[in-house]
């Protein structure tokens, strides 16, 4: 039957080769999480004179009813909402220009690709100083001169409207090359005879699109659309360098309330429940994400 581990002569070998990567996933992902299950039933806090002692479902109950952290899951799930659909489709679009072939391709694909291998450190402090208030600052020049003048200077990262979108504007240009190299591997693996025997029947560059690139691209597309979920509700490198949760909690996400309630204020069993929720959050989503993706395969 489909499914079913069996033993073999490969088995010992294959065992050893996985064992570093369970021995990591072990040490670094799971106990953790076990570790942070134990804390959140608990009033842990760092340098506390109080003993530890079990609450239960309190800490669950505190942060469920902490409007900034509802706030927090709020803004996570309109970045994520945001992100992902708009950052597949420029990805792909990307892929599709680069793989026309034309002349210059490889640095087109250079430039795309180059915001991914710097760090977010670095990008957010760049866009700091594209996003700056006043006529002067580059993103509002910009806008002036597209509107013709009509466009008034705003402080972009001040702003309670603008400040999450201005973060996941900088996000969608950040993440999309590492996508458009997946999918562009996915496009080049696409047999030509496919396209040879549609332009045959008659199809347009629609059809053959919407017929056989997407189609044959569906796995590439799940594995992007999946990991950029999860880095979606990992937000935090840019919140934290470029607007520390404000304006108003207008940019706060579920990953800064955390690490700002065990570093800054040391409370360990508020951001293990937190860290609880949000891992089953993020399995949730992804699960979700993949049964409505995923055909239903036929039993043997």
């Amino acid at each position: 039957m489909r499914g079913r581990f069996r033993f073999g002569e490969q088995t010992p070998a294959a065992l050893i080769m996985a064992g570093p990567a369970m021995l990591g996933l072990i040490l670094f992902i799971f106990t953790p999480f076990i570790a942070a299950l134990v804390f959140s039933f608990t009033n842990l806090r760092l340098g506390s004179p109080l003993p530890i002692t079990f609450v239960g479902v309190k800490q669950f109950q505190r942060i469920f009813t902490d409007p900034d952290f509802n706030r927090a899951l709020a803004n996570t799930f309109v970045f994520a909402s945001a992100v992902v659909p708009l950052q597949t489709a420029l990805a792909l679009g990307l892929a599709l220009i680069v793989n026309l072939g034309v002349r210059g391709t490889v640095v087109f694909r250079a430039i795309f690709f180059m915001p991914v291998v710097f760090p977010m450190s670095l990008v957010s402090v760049v866009w700091i100083l594209i996003y700056a208030p006043g006529p002067e600052g580059m993103m509002n020049a910009f806008l002036h001169l597209l509107t013709g003048g009509r466009w008034t200077a705003r402080d972009f990262l001040r702003d309670p409207v603008l400040a999450l979108p201005s973060i996941m504007l900088l996000s969608i240009w950040q993440g999309s090359g590492f996508q458009m190299v997946i999918l562009l591997a996915g496009l080049q693996g696409i047999p030509k005879a496919l396209y040879e025997a549609a332009a045959l029947d008659g199809a347009g560059v629609w059809h053959r699109f919407r017929h056989i690139t997407l189609p044959q691209l569906r796995n590439p597309l799940l594995f992007v659309m999946m990991i950029t979920t999860i880095l979606a509700f990992r937000l935090f490198d840019q919140v934290q360098i470029m607007t520390r949760g404000g304006p108003d909690n207008a940019t706060t996400t579920v990953m800064y309330e955390m690490v700002q309630a065990v570093f800054t204020r040391r409370q360990v069993a508020r951001a293990s429940a937190m860290t609880v929720v949000f891992f089953v959050l993020v399995m949730g989503v992804t699960w979700v994400q993949r049964r409505l993706t995923h055909p239903k395969r036929e039993t043997e």
